[in-house]
């Protein structure tokens, strides 16, 4: 399935002119605004039949932290992994990192009397789905015990 479109050949020429496949599909997400603020969302399609899940943000986002994070995954780099062993352990740490030590914004939760007149209480994506209390540290999560190996 290389490609979202083919030439076609017209006998004629210079380059064909490129077909899109009948199985490309092309939505827009339209966005209305009150006040600068995001009150409505519509999605409609442009190529093709609508689909179930038009947005690919949150996959789209997960490139973007582990590229930004792993200079494994950026171009000429002297971070590479040579081993399965050693790519798993850093996308692991990079994904425990975004996951439980690293508070997003739109997490937020509106608390009354946090000390410094604050307002927001930082949450991470662990805290809001309930596997998390508290912000994660490194020496926390350096000295967490995560499993328990047997020796043999």
């Amino acid at each position: 399935m290389p490609g979202v479109s083919r030439p076609q050949p017209t006998g004629k020429r210079g380059r064909p002119p490129l077909v899109l496949r009948e199985d490309v599909r092309l939505t827009q997400a339209v966005k209305r605004r009150v006040g600068g603020r995001v009150v409505g969302v519509a999605v409609r399609p442009v190529v093709g039949e609508p689909v179930a899940c038009p947005y690919c943000v949150h996959a789209e986002r997960l490139n973007g932290v582990l590229r930004d994070r792993l200079n494994a995954l950026t171009r000429k780099t002297h971070a590479f992994a040579k081993k399965p062993t050693s790519w798993e352990a850093l996308v692991r740490l990079c994904l425990f990192e975004h996951n439980w030590m690293r508070p997003h914004r739109a997490l937020r939760e509106r608390v009354g009397g946090l000390p410094g007149g604050r307002r927001y209480r930082p949450r991470t994506p662990a805290m809001a789905i309930g596997l998390a209390e508290h912000v994660w540290s490194w020496e926390e999560f350096l000295s967490f015990r995560h499993y328990q190996y047997k020796r043999e």
